[in-house]
């Protein structure tokens, strides 16, 4: 195995991932006002154009993660790949917004490369280094988020789709990429079922939730994915009630958290998860998580945010350490599966929860203090470490 190629590509394709969808963000307001003619409706369909894409994400990464079981990791990544890379074309020549709903519902089928990848990172990597394997992943798609933004204003400034172009030329560049450099992980297993009860997306998460240290390991997921959506549903919004802050200091803001954030987690993870184990790393990330979003609730000086964000930094650890924790526990052969549903059902968060949260900033913000918004957060936060905290190590378990 071509480790460090394999590991390579991986970290540049979660890194191009991010960087293609963060690209569009600050253009499609005004590609959307241009084909809609009118403001109001240009809101309406963003809106609707973000819940498809969450919602057909849920639909298809438990498939794509039982596909790449049954026939191997690198088909699937590439072929996914290429479909995201031939979508953002056709997103760079719509002409109203029906196209665009549905290229962007296509984007968000072919958006289960996560999946893949964190399927890979656990046939490639021993058990004590793949905490450290996903930290860099998780930084490279903190490095993405924070680029894709600023470039994709930059070339919308110029041309509106121009962005999109972009966003298909590196997908497609990394295809051919990844054709040279990065060999199977795993031969595929023909024996993987590939039934509608185990391959649709309600099938594939009740089989995980069913098992008793697997099941409690994805609530806990669930817990942290709802706490981190409601904290960046509304942060922008809060601060800007809060401080009076413009976007220049809440993207500058933003973009340091992100970039602290990735270099603790590409140097710093994989050392502490070793020091403290998976467990006591992913409850003590998670407790520090929430210490954070609690803070923020009833933070009045722009300094104590600082020291919030930089804590929340050191939270992230809870991440890396669970999912480490979960591909330990999980068979070689159902990786791409359990990997596919917990795919699943972080998008039905990225679904559901920022217009949830959305809805209820808006009403704290007008009834009482919008702060109670990062409470709710850290309870989730909170809940998700005691979920941890009680779920024993186990050997690995078939889905059934």
């Amino acid at each position: 195995m071509r480790r460090a190629p394999a590991l390579s590509f991986l970290l540049v394709t979660v890194f191009l991932d991010m960087l293609g969808l963060g690209l569009i963000v600050p253009i499609l307001p005004a590609l959307l006002t241009a084909v809609t003619a009118d403001a109001r409706s240009a809101v309406l369909w963003s809106g609707l154009m973000g819940s498809t894409f969450g919602l057909l994400q849920f639909v298809v990464s438990p498939l794509l993660g039982r596909l790449s079981d049954r026939y191997g990791r690198r088909p699937v990544l590439l072929a996914s790949l290429t479909c995201l890379g031939v979508d953002w074309l056709a997103h760079a020549t719509a002409s109203g917004p029906w196209p665009l709903l549905a290229f962007h519902a296509l984007a968000g089928a072919c958006a289960g490369t996560y999946t893949v990848v964190n399927a890979y990172i656990a046939d490639i990597t021993e058990p004590d280094r793949r905490a450290g394997a996903y930290g860099s992943i998780g930084a490279a798609f903190g490095l993405g988020f924070v680029a894709g933004p600023v470039i994709g204003g930059l070339l919308g400034a110029v041309d509106v789709r121009l962005p999109f172009l972009a966003a298909a030329a590196l997908s497609l560049a990394n295809v051919a990429y990844g054709w040279f450099v990065l060999p199977e992980s795993r031969p595929g297993d023909r024996t993987t079922r590939l039934t509608l009860r185990a391959a649709n997306p309600v099938g594939a998460i009740g089989a995980v939730l069913r098992r008793p240290v697997l099941g409690r390991l994805a609530y806990a997921r669930l817990c942290a994915d709802v706490a981190r959506m409601v904290h960046q549903s509304t942060w922008a919004f809060f601060l800007t009630y809060q401080f009076a802050w413009g976007t220049t200091r809440v993207g500058v803001v933003l973009a340091a958290g992100a970039l602290a954030g990735a270099v603790f987690q590409a140097r710093a993870v994989g050392p502490v998860v070793r020091l403290l184990g998976e467990k006591r790393a992913a409850v003590t990330g998670s407790l520090v998580g929430a210490v954070s979003l609690l803070g923020t609730a009833f933070v009045t000086v722009p300094w104590l945010l600082y020291v919030l964000v930089a804590v929340g930094v050191l939270g992230s650890v809870a991440g890396a350490a669970a999912q480490s924790w979960i591909s330990r526990i999980v068979r070689a052969d159902e990786q791409g599966a359990v990997q596919g549903a917990l795919t699943g059902i972080g998008a039905l968060a990225e679904t559901v929860v920022p217009v949830t949260a959305g809805a209820a900033f808006g009403w704290l913000l007008a009834y009482a203090s919008p702060g109670l918004i990062f409470v709710a957060a850290a309870g989730c936060a909170a809940l998700s470490a005691a979920l941890l905290a009680g779920t024993p190590d186990a050997r690995p378990v078939p889905l059934r």
